[in-house]
């Protein structure tokens, strides 16, 4: 069993807790156990497609110390950036960058990661097409 829902107000909140609980309560009484996490909304589906739009511009528009890097490679540079992550020796000699997943990022901090995106885009050049959050 699974239940996900977003709460937007104080009003929709309560009412959705108050169904919930409804759902909730028979199964407690079934002595089933459950677990309830409640956490900050993470980002949303524009956000990603944006993000991943400005990352094909920047991948094919920037050439960085010589290289073309691919979207991917783009997204850990600049989420590694936003949140000032480590970097920690890895098995075989190189390095790896221990960080967050933009999965996990709530919309404040995608909207932050592609701010960061455009600053740096208007710093080198790049012309974004994909404008829309």
């Amino acid at each position: 069993m699974r239940h996900s829902t977003t709460l937007y107000s104080a009003q929709q909140g309560h009412a959705e807790m108050r169904n919930l609980w409804e759902f909730l309560k028979p199964w407690l009484i079934a002595g089933h156990r459950l677990s309830l996490s409640v956490k900050t909304e993470t980002r949303s589906t524009a956000q990603n497609s944006r993000m991943w739009a400005m990352l094909g511009e920047v991948s094919e528009q920037v050439d960085w110390y010589g290289r073309k890097l691919t979207p991917e490679a783009w997204k850990a540079v600049f989420s590694a950036s936003l949140k000032k992550q480590d970097v920690v020796p890895g098995l075989h000699g190189d390095f790896v960058v221990i960080g967050q997943s933009t999965s996990q990022m709530t919309v404040a901090e995608m909207t932050e990661l592609m701010d960061l995106m455009e600053a740096f885009g208007v710093e080198k050049g790049v012309q974004f097409t994909e404008v829309a959050a």
